[in-house]
């Protein structure tokens, strides 16, 4: 048997407010041409890169928390954020904090999250997702290559607009959102993330009669073990 192909890390951020009818989560809209997810509603978030572990001091795990606020700036324009002194790394977004006396808010994510693109999937992508609050002031917006729209969205009315078809959403997403709708403001879920230790998640897949079914940890917290995958096998 080949052997199988090495999962990417990677950093996904759910970018949160609190609405007037309660918690919303910034979303992009992935560029048809994207070969991952195209025209996909999605959180922002990208591949971990060599100079987010340098701005993490060279600590891989770090690193993912690095490339999430990279990927928040890059993809929505919203700068996670601190006063201090950055290491010297390469790169735009480095040389942006250097310039302004800034370090990546790390501490200010929580982790939501870890998936892990099944084996015999050919792109794989070793996945952190972390939640962020807003930050007053700013304002989101996609960056018009990657992404082509934005929304700020409830997610049950993600999930909603999924199961119409009026929205395409992959099998994480859609998960990650299930999760995330059962909190109703940006405090309670940063409270449940705190609480609650990250299972990893590398789902198991199988054919059946009705679709292809993922097999998840019951640990993981998702309500379940099995699931109709409902979209493409890219996870």
């Amino acid at each position: 048997m080949a052997e199988p192909v090495p999962a990417r890390p990677a950093s996904t951020v759910l970018l949160l407010r609190d609405g007037v009818q309660g918690l919303e989560v910034f979303m992009v809209v992935r560029h048809h041409q994207i070969d991952f997810a195209s025209g996909a509603l999605v959180f922002p978030g990208g591949r971990v890169e060599a100079a987010d572990t340098v701005l993490a001091g060279g600590d891989p795990e770090a690193a993912f928390r690095v490339a999430a606020v990279r990927e928040t700036w890059e993809e929505c324009g919203i700068l996670l954020a601190q006063p201090g002194t950055p290491p010297s790394a390469e790169g735009d977004f480095a040389a942006m904090l250097a310039a302004r006396g800034l370090v990546p808010d790390a501490g200010g994510l929580a982790h939501f999250a870890h998936w892990i693109t099944p084996i015999p999937v050919p792109k794989r992508f070793d996945t952190h997702f972390f939640l962020a609050a807003a930050p007053e002031g700013q304002v989101a917006l996609h960056d018009g290559q990657e992404a082509v729209d934005s929304v700020w969205i409830r997610p049950a009315d993600a999930l909603a607009a999924a199961e119409a078809g009026s929205r395409k959403v992959v099998f994480p997403t859609r998960m990650n959102l299930q999760k995330l709708a059962r909190h109703d403001s940006v405090a309670e879920a940063f409270a449940m993330a705190a609480a609650t230790p990250v299972v990893t998640v590398m789902p198991q897949m199988r054919m059946t009669e009705a679709g292809r079914v993922l097999r998840i940890p019951i640990e993981a917290g998702y309500g379940a073990e099995e699931f109709l995958a409902g979209d493409p096998p890219s996870m």
